[in-house]
């Protein structure tokens, strides 16, 4: 029995050896969407102007942060913009850092306070139109407290798009998650985790607070029959990523993501 063991033991060991010889399955690193210096890699898309065009300087960075501003606007004016990296994910994680600050601008519509988003599985900026508010995609909703009511943040809001959640066809535009409220100008972590397709989860400080599937294209919206693909499938399996600028200004000191697969 002894000799077993011993033999055993001997056999145990070489496989341990040859495994930490062999090469090791590397898991994906953060890729750091926002260097912390300029907004390489990043363009604007403001309604009403031509791709790339940085109306009033609403995306810029100053001190290490991502900031969306409104010091040169007089009025909003419905000037919804979004910020576009240059590059479309389907399995990943997208994590960033964020806070809002200071006032609204002038004429921002009241829904509009203390509020962003992070856009995926987005159509390219491309393909927006001129006067096109928002880019068809899934929008994580960022929202900060007035000081006293309740309002949660990393909610479901669906231009152009559905979900299924809970095992039904979700027609609803916006879905509260179960976060809690933030309140100030703390510096809050969302995460969504993305797999093409199929599920998608977002999270805040860690903590999961909404789950859905099947992200697809809405019939009912204006863009549908432009953007779905000649196969007909209308669910979103990748997409482009986008921040937004709806009137009122806000910092972001990190953005990064991890593809999955």
């Amino acid at each position: 029995m002894l000799k077993v063991n011993f033999m055993a033991l001997v056999a145990l060991t070489a496989i341990f050896l040859a495994g930490c010889g062999a090469p090791k399955q590397q898991e994906s690193e953060w890729i750091q969407l926002f260097n912390g210096k300029d907004l390489e890699g990043w363009t604007p898309k403001v309604r009403g102007f031509e791709l790339g065009e940085n109306y009033k300087n609403t995306f810029r960075v100053e001190e290490g942060l991502l900031k969306v501003r409104y010091d040169e606007y007089d009025d909003f004016d419905n000037r919804f913009a979004h910020l576009f990296y240059k590059d479309e994910f389907s399995h990943y994680i997208i994590r960033a850092e964020y806070r809002f600050v200071g006032e609204q601008c002038p004429g921002g519509p009241g829904w509009a306070f203390r509020n962003n988003g992070l856009m995926i599985h987005g159509q390219s900026a491309e393909s927006m139109e001129l006067e096109q508010n928002f880019p068809t995609s899934i929008e994580v909703q960022l929202l900060g407290g007035d000081g006293a009511a309740t309002r949660s943040t990393a909610n479901l809001c669906t231009p152009g798009t559905n979900v299924v959640l809970n095992g039904q066809l979700h027609l609803d535009h916006c879905t509260n998650s179960s976060s809690e409220t933030f309140h100030g100008d703390q510096w809050v972590t969302v995460e969504i985790e993305v797999h093409g397709g199929e599920v998608i989860r977002h999270f805040v400080n860690g903590v999961q607070v909404m789950e859905y599937t099947q992200p697809q294209l809405d019939e009912r919206d204006e863009t549908y029959a432009r953007l779905l693909p000649a196969s007909g499938d209308k669910i979103i399996t990748k997409g482009t990523i986008s921040i937004q600028g709806e009137s009122h200004p806000t910092d972001f000191r990190k953005i990064e993501l991890k593809i999955l697969r």
